[in-house]
Protein backbone atom coordinates (compact mmCIF):
# COMPACT_ATOMS: atom_id res chain seq x y z
CA UNK A 1 0.00 0.00 0.00
CA UNK A 2 3.02 2.32 0.55
CA UNK A 3 4.18 1.71 -2.81
CA UNK A 4 0.68 2.24 -4.55
CA UNK A 5 0.55 5.90 -2.21
CA UNK A 6 4.29 6.73 -3.27
CA UNK A 7 3.27 6.16 -7.19
CA UNK A 8 0.06 8.11 -6.88
CA UNK A 9 1.36 11.07 -5.53
CA UNK A 10 4.70 10.63 -7.78
CA UNK A 11 1.82 10.73 -10.97
CA UNK A 12 0.18 13.72 -9.26
CA UNK A 13 3.37 15.87 -9.25
CA UNK A 14 4.87 14.61 -12.48
CA UNK A 15 1.33 15.34 -13.77
CA UNK A 16 1.92 18.81 -12.77
CA UNK A 17 5.51 19.47 -13.86
CA UNK A 18 4.95 18.14 -17.57
CA UNK A 19 1.88 20.27 -17.85
CA UNK A 20 3.90 23.47 -16.50
CA UNK A 21 7.67 23.01 -17.28
CA UNK A 22 8.75 19.40 -18.39
CA UNK A 23 10.30 17.34 -15.90
CA UNK A 24 8.10 15.02 -14.85
CA UNK A 25 10.47 12.05 -14.91
CA UNK A 26 12.63 13.24 -12.44
CA UNK A 27 9.88 11.60 -10.06
CA UNK A 28 7.60 9.01 -12.31
CA UNK A 29 10.82 7.32 -12.99
CA UNK A 30 12.82 7.12 -9.82
CA UNK A 31 9.76 6.52 -7.95
CA UNK A 32 9.08 3.41 -9.95
CA UNK A 33 12.94 2.18 -9.54
CA UNK A 34 12.90 2.71 -5.71
CA UNK A 35 9.24 0.42 -5.29
CA UNK A 36 11.86 -2.38 -7.07
CA UNK A 37 10.92 -2.01 -10.74
CA UNK A 38 14.13 -3.00 -12.91
CA UNK A 39 15.10 -0.01 -14.64
CA UNK A 40 13.87 -0.62 -18.31
CA UNK A 41 10.58 -1.98 -17.42
CA UNK A 42 10.62 1.21 -14.83
CA UNK A 43 11.31 3.90 -17.83
CA UNK A 44 8.40 1.97 -19.92
CA UNK A 45 6.03 2.14 -17.16
CA UNK A 46 7.20 5.71 -16.80
CA UNK A 47 6.31 6.89 -20.26
CA UNK A 48 2.93 5.17 -20.30
CA UNK A 49 1.97 6.16 -17.02
CA UNK A 50 2.54 9.69 -18.32
CA UNK A 51 0.35 9.60 -21.25
CA UNK A 52 -3.10 10.27 -20.14
CA UNK A 53 -1.34 13.40 -17.74
CA UNK A 54 -0.41 14.62 -21.87
CA UNK A 55 -3.57 14.36 -23.05
CA UNK A 56 -5.15 16.22 -20.24
CA UNK A 57 -2.56 19.55 -20.12
CA UNK A 58 -3.12 19.54 -24.11
CA UNK A 59 -7.16 19.84 -23.76
CA UNK A 60 -6.51 22.58 -21.14
CA UNK A 61 -4.51 24.60 -23.23
CA UNK A 62 -6.50 23.77 -26.37
CA UNK A 63 -7.77 27.00 -26.79
CA UNK A 64 -4.05 27.96 -27.30
CA UNK A 65 -3.09 25.06 -29.31
CA UNK A 66 -5.88 25.86 -31.78
CA UNK A 67 -5.14 29.73 -31.85
CA UNK A 68 -1.94 28.89 -33.91
CA UNK A 69 -3.43 28.23 -36.99
CA UNK A 70 0.41 28.17 -38.84
CA UNK A 71 1.31 25.04 -37.15
CA UNK A 72 1.78 22.24 -39.53
CA UNK A 73 -0.15 20.10 -36.61
CA UNK A 74 -0.56 16.93 -38.13
CA UNK A 75 2.69 16.28 -40.06
CA UNK A 76 4.54 17.36 -36.57
CA UNK A 77 2.10 15.05 -34.97
CA UNK A 78 3.03 11.93 -37.14
CA UNK A 79 7.02 12.52 -37.00
CA UNK A 80 6.76 12.96 -33.26
CA UNK A 81 5.75 9.41 -33.21
CA UNK A 82 7.90 7.66 -35.93
CA UNK A 83 11.11 9.08 -33.72
CA UNK A 84 9.28 8.15 -30.65
CA UNK A 85 8.77 4.72 -32.11
CA UNK A 86 12.57 4.52 -33.39
CA UNK A 87 13.31 5.86 -29.57
CA UNK A 88 11.24 3.09 -27.84
CA UNK A 89 12.60 0.67 -30.16
CA UNK A 90 16.07 0.83 -28.55
CA UNK A 91 14.93 1.22 -25.25
CA UNK A 92 13.71 -2.57 -25.86
CA UNK A 93 17.25 -3.79 -27.08
CA UNK A 94 18.76 -2.09 -23.72
CA UNK A 95 19.70 -4.62 -21.42
CA UNK A 96 18.83 -3.28 -17.34
CA UNK A 97 22.45 -3.27 -16.89
CA UNK A 98 23.22 -1.11 -19.99
CA UNK A 99 20.48 1.66 -18.92
CA UNK A 100 21.13 2.08 -15.25
CA UNK A 101 24.80 3.07 -16.42
CA UNK A 102 23.17 5.51 -18.70
CA UNK A 103 20.33 6.53 -16.28
CA UNK A 104 22.43 8.76 -14.14
CA UNK A 105 23.78 10.82 -17.14
CA UNK A 106 20.45 10.97 -18.70
CA UNK A 107 18.97 12.13 -15.73
CA UNK A 108 21.89 14.71 -15.00
CA UNK A 109 21.95 16.24 -18.57
CA UNK A 110 17.99 16.53 -18.60
CA UNK A 111 18.21 18.47 -15.48
CA UNK A 112 21.07 20.79 -16.64
CA UNK A 113 19.55 21.55 -19.87
CA UNK A 114 15.97 22.41 -18.04
CA UNK A 115 17.54 24.66 -14.96
CA UNK A 116 19.68 26.39 -17.37
CA UNK A 117 16.55 26.72 -19.92
CA UNK A 118 16.80 30.01 -20.33
CA UNK A 119 20.88 30.38 -22.12
CA UNK A 120 19.66 27.10 -23.96
CA UNK A 121 16.71 29.16 -25.03
CA UNK A 122 18.37 32.32 -25.84
CA UNK A 123 21.28 30.01 -27.37
CA UNK A 124 18.58 28.64 -29.55
CA UNK A 125 17.13 32.24 -30.87
CA UNK A 126 20.08 33.26 -32.34
CA UNK A 127 20.52 30.41 -34.68
CA UNK A 128 16.46 30.56 -35.20
CA UNK A 129 17.01 31.77 -38.47
CA UNK A 130 19.59 29.26 -39.67
CA UNK A 131 16.81 26.01 -38.77
CA UNK A 132 13.96 25.98 -40.95
CA UNK A 133 10.31 26.08 -38.95
CA UNK A 134 9.07 22.90 -38.45
CA UNK A 135 11.68 20.54 -39.88
CA UNK A 136 11.92 17.32 -39.71
CA UNK A 137 15.69 17.02 -38.87
CA UNK A 138 15.82 18.93 -35.86
CA UNK A 139 11.97 17.36 -34.31
CA UNK A 140 12.93 13.34 -35.50
CA UNK A 141 16.37 13.51 -32.64
CA UNK A 142 14.33 15.45 -30.08
CA UNK A 143 11.39 12.39 -30.56
CA UNK A 144 14.06 9.83 -30.65
CA UNK A 145 15.22 10.58 -27.41
CA UNK A 146 11.79 11.28 -25.60
CA UNK A 147 10.96 7.45 -27.10
CA UNK A 148 14.04 6.10 -25.51
CA UNK A 149 14.21 8.33 -22.33
CA UNK A 150 11.77 10.98 -22.15
CA UNK A 151 13.21 12.69 -18.96
CA UNK A 152 13.72 16.37 -19.40
CA UNK A 153 11.51 15.80 -23.10
CA UNK A 154 9.59 19.18 -22.65
CA UNK A 155 12.11 21.18 -21.86
CA UNK A 156 14.00 20.30 -25.50
CA UNK A 157 10.99 20.59 -26.96
CA UNK A 158 10.36 24.12 -25.96
CA UNK A 159 13.86 25.20 -26.79
CA UNK A 160 13.08 23.58 -29.96
CA UNK A 161 9.90 25.36 -30.57
CA UNK A 162 11.92 28.61 -29.92
CA UNK A 163 14.49 28.22 -32.52
CA UNK A 164 11.01 27.72 -35.12
CA UNK A 165 10.68 30.95 -34.32
CA UNK A 166 7.29 30.52 -31.96
CA UNK A 167 7.36 33.16 -29.48
CA UNK A 168 4.06 32.26 -26.91
CA UNK A 169 4.87 30.36 -24.15
CA UNK A 170 1.18 28.60 -23.66
CA UNK A 171 1.19 27.57 -27.23
CA UNK A 172 4.19 26.25 -26.90
CA UNK A 173 3.02 24.66 -24.10
CA UNK A 174 -0.08 22.97 -25.65
CA UNK A 175 1.83 22.02 -28.47
CA UNK A 176 4.63 20.03 -25.89
CA UNK A 177 1.68 18.77 -24.46
CA UNK A 178 0.22 16.80 -27.43
CA UNK A 179 3.69 16.04 -29.30
CA UNK A 180 4.35 13.95 -25.71
CA UNK A 181 0.86 12.57 -26.13
CA UNK A 182 1.52 11.58 -29.48
CA UNK A 183 4.67 9.46 -28.72
CA UNK A 184 3.51 8.23 -25.50
CA UNK A 185 0.75 6.46 -27.68
CA UNK A 186 3.21 5.14 -30.13
CA UNK A 187 5.86 3.94 -27.17
CA UNK A 188 3.15 2.39 -25.05
CA UNK A 189 1.92 0.21 -28.10
CA UNK A 190 5.67 -0.71 -28.60
CA UNK A 191 6.15 -1.48 -24.92
CA UNK A 192 2.86 -3.37 -24.49
CA UNK A 193 3.23 -5.72 -27.07
CA UNK A 194 7.36 -6.42 -26.20
CA UNK A 195 5.73 -6.82 -22.07
CA UNK A 196 7.44 -4.34 -20.96
CA UNK A 197 4.65 -2.58 -18.69
CA UNK A 198 3.67 -2.97 -15.08
CA UNK A 199 0.43 -2.57 -15.80
CA UNK A 200 -0.71 -2.00 -12.11
CA UNK A 201 1.77 0.33 -11.33
CA UNK A 202 1.28 2.38 -14.41
CA UNK A 203 -2.52 2.69 -13.81
CA UNK A 204 -1.80 3.85 -10.54
CA UNK A 205 0.77 6.34 -11.51
CA UNK A 206 -1.80 7.44 -14.61
CA UNK A 207 -4.62 8.44 -11.94
CA UNK A 208 -1.98 10.52 -10.62
CA UNK A 209 -0.72 12.10 -13.93
CA UNK A 210 -4.13 12.98 -14.77
CA UNK A 211 -5.14 14.75 -11.78
CA UNK A 212 -2.05 16.69 -12.25
CA UNK A 213 -2.38 16.95 -16.23
CA UNK A 214 -5.99 18.98 -15.37
CA UNK A 215 -4.42 21.24 -12.74
CA UNK A 216 -1.11 21.81 -14.23
CA UNK A 217 -2.40 24.61 -16.80
CA UNK A 218 -4.09 26.11 -13.87
CA UNK A 219 -0.61 26.51 -12.00
CA UNK A 220 1.21 27.57 -14.71
CA UNK A 221 -0.86 30.26 -15.11
CA UNK A 222 -0.93 31.44 -11.68
CA UNK A 223 2.27 30.06 -9.58
CA UNK A 224 5.81 31.70 -10.14
CA UNK A 225 7.55 29.78 -12.91
CA UNK A 226 11.26 30.64 -11.04
CA UNK A 227 9.87 28.98 -7.74
CA UNK A 228 8.62 25.94 -9.89
CA UNK A 229 11.46 25.33 -12.30
CA UNK A 230 13.61 25.89 -9.09
CA UNK A 231 12.03 22.95 -6.83
CA UNK A 232 12.01 20.92 -10.51
CA UNK A 233 15.84 21.32 -10.75
CA UNK A 234 16.63 20.38 -6.68
CA UNK A 235 14.63 16.96 -7.64
CA UNK A 236 16.56 16.67 -10.98
CA UNK A 237 19.90 16.93 -9.67
CA UNK A 238 19.31 15.13 -6.29
CA UNK A 239 17.29 11.93 -8.28
CA UNK A 240 20.32 12.50 -10.33
CA UNK A 241 23.05 12.37 -7.00
CA UNK A 242 20.88 9.07 -5.77
CA UNK A 243 21.45 7.25 -9.63
CA UNK A 244 25.19 8.08 -9.47
CA UNK A 245 25.81 6.78 -5.91
CA UNK A 246 23.57 3.43 -6.67
CA UNK A 247 25.45 2.89 -9.07
CA UNK A 248 29.03 3.59 -7.91
CA UNK A 249 27.65 1.36 -4.71
CA UNK A 250 26.64 -0.96 -7.14
CA UNK A 251 30.56 -0.96 -8.71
Amino acid sequence: MLDFALLFIAGIIAGIMNAVAGGGTFVSFPALVFTGVPPVIANATSTVAALPGYLTAAIGFRRDIAAATDLPFIKLTIWTAAGGAAGSGLLLISSNQAFSLLVPFLLLLATMVFYWSGPVRRFASRWRQAVAPFSLGTLLPVAIYGGYFNGGLGIVLLALFTMWGMTDLHQMNGLKSWLSFALSIIAFAIFAVAGKILWISAAIMAAGTVIGGFTGPIIARRMPLPLLRLLIAVVGFGMSAIFFWRLIKGV
